[in-house]
């Protein structure tokens, strides 16, 4: 198996097109042409996770982080991102990130965090604005069915967990073709009237060539007519942070020393909030201290991130319990799933490629 089919695999769950703009996602270093002999999963790229790979035999690295992120001016390999640059490709790795991209899609970063959190019933805090447009074209009846089927497998009709949505509206068409035209029904020289189903189907905007390839390749007629409509109803499919329930309520004590040992966190701060008992709970993982309001207005109970500022501690405290895990803490989980996913990938594939995770030597530490 090629670098780039797991990087298609990962891309699938989480489209590079629904990253923040000026973020840098996907290939960082190496060559997607390359096989597949093992792979090293990391939240972060270091000489030493170079070295890790090295020793493991790995030459693949997915990161969360991009390893890249400003544009470069030059390599130094007198600096520490140079000697990384160097040490990859002398060694034949290939680096790939998958950052805001895997922050904003369903079963991402917030998604883990949650989990690992206990809660159940999850869905996003903030649904995303909408990238999404609607493809409406109109087909004879009896090829409705193929085609549905061929633009599902392009990314149409993708509605939350449910897959192949369409409408559908019996109708009628009419055309005349001139004389160079071969029509698929009826004969050219003549106005002809064909009974058709109007097909409607949504689709995210990075896959329109894609849509309009599986279209045009397996519509039966020689000029099919379609139209393309930008949506803004919201999207379900990607949003921000999380929100879910704990099975039962408890005090908001038990759940801070409950959120520190499943994260395996050095330590955690926090706000003692407006209640007592907390069960209703929103996250984000890495920085999500711009969803506190919408955690408030949700009726969160509370909101587990990282990097909440003294200020906002001040600011929110008192009307929702704040809890700051570490931005390394709250980002590990999606590690595990990645894992998990790509262990999955590479046996139906038949692939024997090792996942491995980083576990870093230098984690900050906390003097208690």
């Amino acid at each position: 198996m090629k670098h780039k089919e797991v990087f298609e695999f990962i891309e699938d769950w989480a489209p590079k097109g629904i990253a923040w703009e000026r973020d840098n996602v996907g290939l960082q270093v190496g060559n997607d042409d390359d096989l597949v002999k093992g792979l090293l999963l990391t939240l972060d790229i270091s000489e030493d996770v170079i070295r890790k790979a090295i020793e493991s035999k790995c030459n693949l690295i997915i990161s969360h982080h991009p390893l890249l992120f400003n544009p470069l001016s030059k390599i130094d390999v007198n600096s520490s991102k140079g000697r990384i640059i160097e040490l990859a490709l002398k060694n034949g790795i290939t680096i790939y990130s998958a950052h805001t991209n895997l922050d904003f899609t369903k079963d991402g970063v917030s998604f883990a965090l949650a989990r690992k959190l206990g809660l159940e019933k999850i869905k996003f805090l903030e649904f995303a604005p909408s990238t999404q447009y609607k493809l409406v074209t109109f087909v004879p009846e009896e090829h409705v069915e193929n085609l549905l089927e061929k633009l599902s497998q392009a990314g149409a009709g993708i509605i939350g967990d449910y897959t192949h949505c369409s409408y559908q509206l019996k109708g009628s068409g009419t055309f005349f073709g001139k004389e160079n035209t071969n029509p698929a029904i009826g004969e050219k020289g003549k106005l002809e009237k064909v009974d058709e189903i109007r097909l409607e189907m949504i689709f995210e905007k990075w896959n329109l060539n894609k849509i309009l390839k599986a279209l045009l390749s397996n519509h039966p007629y020689e000029e099919p007519a379609y139209d393309i409509y930008p949506l803004q109803n919201r999207n379900v499919n990607f949003g921000f942070g999380a929100v879910g329930y704990l099975k039962e309520k408890i005090e908001l004590i038990d759940f801070v020393n409950f959120v520190k040992k499943q994260l395996g966190a050095n330590s955690v701060k926090f706000t003692s909030g407006n209640k007592k008992y907390i069960q209703k709970i929103g996250v984000c993982g890495g920085s999500g201290s711009d969803l506190i309001p919408k955690a408030i207005n949700e009726n969160c109970d509370a909101f587990v991130s990282s990097d909440i500022k003294y200020h906002t501690f001040l600011d929110y405290g008192d009307s929702i319990a704040l809890i700051d895990a570490g931005h390394y803490y709250t980002e590990l989980p999606i590690i595990d799933e990645l894992e998990k996913r790509l262990n999955e990938f590479f046996v139906t594939r038949k692939t024997k490629a090792k996942v491995i995770k980083y576990k870093p030597k230098n984690k900050i530490k906390v003097v208690e």
